[in-house]
């Protein structure tokens, strides 16, 4: 069986039993005919997954792995916030007339900051750092900008990653990522950014001469909203199956070079796909 599916199985089981409803409290978000999107929630979740093990990809529902990936391009390697760039129509609910989620995800990553070595956005600062100086414990991106959050159409969620070079017995060089997300909707989205920056550690690691190596998920806010309960109590009953084998293309080296069908996907063995889960907004 998968070992996300084992860690995502026993996330849910302890947000059920032992977590704190909202209900009756002040919410944000709401379900499409006004109700309030009141959630079951842990605080301080802290999952890890080893990339040398398995890829972490649940089996209980498919994860769309090339959606994700094409996400995962257009934020981190288009540097983009306009939807027009996006293969998916997942963003098009926050988009303003210009076509843009405003100065969110995306376009924090584009800006460019000026260093003792230079002027790089926050990616290219990554990579330059993972080549020319893996041990320092500076490699880290943010994109929770609070000078613009009131430019941004959605805070961002998924906000922080902190990467570290450690080595093996054989002397190789592995790459590690930490990620910060302030607030997590478990059945839509938990699994579908674990994927995103596995595939991330995956793409620097190739970039960068490394092998990717542990992804530390450290979640604020872990939530399962009321209308998705009996959906997930319905999930974890099913049967698991083994992860499946995820890779990028071995023609490819350089980040800014791999494009959505570069993501190889091998035995994905999973359940059906759970159709029309309401979405909180």
């Amino acid at each position: 069986m998968s070992k996300a599916d084992v860690i995502f199985v026993n996330m849910c089981r302890d947000i059920i039993d032992n977590g704190v409803d909202t209900k009756g409290e002040k919410v944000r978000p709401h379900w499409e005919d006004g109700t309030p999107a009141y959630t079951i929630k842990k605080f301080g979740v802290c999952n890890r997954y080893d990339l040398r093990d398995e890829f972490p990809a649940i089996t209980l529902r498919p994860t769309g792995l090339k959606s994700a990936f094409d996400e995962l391009l257009w934020i981190w390697q288009k540097k983009s916030n306009d939807i027009r760039d996006l293969g998916s129509h997942i963003w098009d609910e926050w988009a303003g007339e210009d076509h843009t989620i405003g100065k969110a995800y995306g376009y924090q990553l584009s800006v460019k900051h000026i260093y003792k070595e230079g002027e790089f956005d926050q990616v290219d600062r990554v990579i330059y750092d993972l080549k020319n100086n893996p041990y320092s414990r500076r490699i880290m991106t943010n994109i929770y900008v609070h000078q613009d959050l009131h430019e941004m159409n959605l805070y961002p969620c998924a906000y922080s990653m902190t990467f570290n070079v450690t080595k093996d017995k054989e002397g190789r060089l592995i790459l590690n990522g930490l990620l910060n997300q302030r607030s997590s909707d478990v059945l839509v989205a938990n699994n579908w950014n674990v994927c995103q920056y596995a595939i991330l550690l995956m793409m620097l690691a190739r970039e960068c001469d490394m092998i990717p190596g542990e992804l530390v998920h450290m979640i604020a806010d872990c939530h399962i909203y009321d209308r998705h309960i009996p959906i997930v109590e319905e999930m974890l009953k099913r049967p698991q199956y083994p992860a499946p084998k995820v890779s990028l293309n071995p023609d490819k080296k350089r980040f800014y070079d791999f494009v959505k069908d570069d993501l190889i996907i091998e035995d994905y063995q999973k359940n059906e796909q759970i159709k029309n889960i309401p979405v909180a907004i």
